[in-house]
């Protein structure tokens, strides 16, 4: 699920942290920045976020849920829900992403 959020007045790393994400890890070829959020008190399922800046002050955040740890070593594949019509958890969390970047603009 992507969520595009412009005119920003703080960082994302700022704003998903307020929002409890954890920062993970960032590309340095491309410059994503990847967070995860816990959906329960176990590993899995989670919230998986990457962030790609837009310009001067937007953002490009893509949310999924993660259901299970990848299964294959050497593979980056996963049981994952990625829309709001998978997923009634994906979709209140995008609420409280879009409530945490508009209270930062």
């Amino acid at each position: 699920m992507k969520l595009i959020f412009e005119n920003l007045k703080d960082s994302p790393l700022n704003l998903l942290r307020r929002a409890g994400y954890a920062f993970l890890r960032k590309d340095e070829k491309t410059g994503e920045m990847s967070f995860t959020k816990r959906a329960g008190n176990a590993d899995y399922p989670r919230f998986h976020i990457y962030v790609r800046t837009l310009g001067y002050s937007g953002a490009e955040v893509n949310l999924h849920l993660d259901q299970k740890k990848t299964s294959y070593e050497g593979s980056r594949a996963h049981s994952g829900e990625y829309n709001s019509e998978e997923s009634k958890w994906l979709e209140q969390e995008a609420e409280i992403i879009k409530k945490e970047f508009q209270s930062g603009n």
